[in-house]
């Protein structure tokens, strides 16, 4: 069975709001949770986690209004450890008889129905422990790279701060969603160190242990780079707003 983990505990400092969860800025009067909620609930999962932390009674009470709670749980982070601390805190909770989890950010708005079931398909068809959804942007910078073998194999994601010059010109970068077989994920997720600069407890961090350890990784390349933007500050939600916008003209 597949569930989905939603990521929306994020304060969203770089937004310059002091009350309302980054999740719930609105884009185009809908808030950007509810874009994602809306794609995930599609997918008819067995089941889907929303992980909430700053500002969580706004985010729940969102949801809770305009969606039917038979499949959805809430999750709390207390304190904002970073991705990888806040999917370790749904084991306590987690429903065994789900075999994949998909992971996805609610501060990703556009991702779309069709694309994350080329994903998921995409990871079963491969028979993948993890995959992780990549695209080409014309300015990589910030992101974590795609490095693949003359098979176009994923070998590691590169971090920004990590590139050799050799490697600046990598443009295929990591989104951040990913579909992950249940059965070792938790025993991972506890393995992760927080020695970064922000001494937060990454998600990506465990692809590269899956990778060590032999397990099965693949990079799910989409031509729509524009479905994986993130909004982290009100100048790219202006952004997202102007392109939504062209396309409905």
């Amino acid at each position: 069975m597949l569930g989905i983990a939603i990521l929306a505990a994020g304060k969203g400092k770089r937004m310059n709001s002091t009350d309302t969860p980054k999740v719930l800025v609105q884009l185009l009067g809908k808030p950007l949770l509810g874009y994602v909620l809306d794609t995930a609930i599609n997918i008819s999962p067995h089941k889907i986690y929303v992980i909430v932390g700053f500002q969580k009674n706004k985010v729940i009470d969102f949801v809770q209004n305009n969606y039917s709670q038979g499949k959805i749980e809430f999750i709390e982070q207390r304190e904002q450890l970073g991705t990888g601390h806040a999917i370790l805190q749904i084991e306590p909770y987690f429903d065994k008889s789900i075999d994949d989890l998909l992971i996805l950010s609610g501060d990703v708005p556009l991702i779309s129905y069709k694309t994350l079931q080329s994903f998921i398909n995409f990871h079963f068809d491969n028979g993948n422990d993890l995959s992780l959804i990549s695209t080409v942007v014309e300015n990589p910078r910030g992101y974590g790279r795609i490095l693949r073998n003359s098979n176009g194999q994923l070998l590691r994601i590169v971090e920004q701060k990590d590139l050799t010059t050799d490697l600046e010109n990598i443009n295929e970068i990591n989104s951040g969603i990913y579909i992950v077989k249940t059965v070792s994920l938790f025993d991972y997720l506890k393995k992760l160190k927080n020695q970064n600069a922000q001494n937060e407890y990454y998600l990506t961090d465990i692809v590269e242990m899956y990778l060590k350890d032999g397990r099965k990784v693949g990079a799910f390349r989409i031509a729509n780079s524009l479905e994986v933007l993130g909004v982290n500050t009100y100048e790219e939600l202006m952004d997202l707003e102007k392109l939504l916008i062209k396309e409905k003209v």
